[in-house]
C-alpha cells in the first residue's frame, strides 16, 4: 500500500528531512545494525528517505539496495550514488538474498492489517540469521499528523509479539524521544532481531 498523501507530504519537504538531526539512541541503533551485519554484507534500506542512512551503511563496508516509495526521495538518493529504487512494501519479494533489513520509521506508514505480512515477507527475504533493524514511533491507534502523513502506533509489546509471530528472534531494543518532521516530540523504539 502507498498512501499519496503520505508521499506528497514527503515530497514537498525534502530538504526539511535531511536537516532534521537524528536522535543519539538512533545513530548508536544504526551504528550496532552495521555491525551486526558486517563489512560487506548486503542490506535492503526499506522506506529509505532521501538516502542518508544508506548512504551510511555504504560507508561501513556494506552492499546497500534501498527502496523507498517517493519519487523525490529516491531521485536525491540516486544524485547521491545510493542504489535507490522506487517502490513500496508489497515490492519486497526477494527470498534468502539479505544479510539485513534495515527499516527505519518506514513501516509505521503501513496499516495495521498489512503489519504481518509485510513482516513475513521481510524474514522471507533475509538469509538464515539475517539482521533487522526495526524503528517505529510508540503509542495507540492509528491517525495523520497536520503534514498529512498516515502513522501506525504500536506498544513495544505488539512490535515484539508481531516480530515473533513472523518468525524473529528479538534481540534487544532501545527507546528515546524525537523530534519529528512535524515538530512533535514522540517517543520511539528501535528494535533488532534476526531472522
Amino acid at each position: 500500500m502507498s498512501d499519496k498523501r503520505t508521499i506528497n507530504a514527503y515530497t514537498n519537504r525534502v530538504s526539511d528531512y535531511l536537516s532534521m538531526p537524528l536522535p543519539a539512541e538512533q545513530i548508536e541503533a544504526r551504528q550496532a545494525f552495521a555491525d551486526a551485519v558486517g563489512k560487506g554484507g548486503y542490506v535492503l534500506d526499506l522506506g529509505s528517505g532521501p538516502g542518508s542512512d544508506s548512504a551510511f551503511l555504504m560507508r561501513q563496508g556494506l552492499k546497500v539496495r534501498a527502496l523507498d516509495a517517493t519519487p523525490a526521495f529516491v531521485e536525491h538518493a540516486k544524485n547521491n550514488g545510493v542504489d535507490a529504487h522506487l517502490g513500496t512494501f508489497d515490492d519486497v519479494t526477494e527470498v534468502d538474498e539479505y544479510d539485513g533489513v534495515y527499516a527505519s520509521f518506514s513501516l509505521l506508514h503501513a496499516p495495521r492489517a498489512d503489519f504481518p505480512r509485510h513482516l513475513a515477507a521481510i524474514h522471507a527475504a533475509l538469509k538464515p540469521g539475517g539482521r533487522l533493524s526495526l524503528g517505529m514511533k510508540l503509542g495507540t491507534g492509528e491517525h495523520r499528523d497536520h503534514l498529512d502523513r498516515y502513522y501506525t502506533y504500536y506498544s513495544r509489546t505488539e512490535i515484539e509479539e508481531a516480530l515473533t509471530d513472523a518468525g524473529f528472534t528479538v534481540d534487544g531494543a532501545v527507546t528515546g524521544m524525537g523530534k519529528g518532521l512535524a515538530g512533535s516530540y514522540d517517543g520511539f523504539i528501535v528494535v533488532s532481531a534476526h531472522a
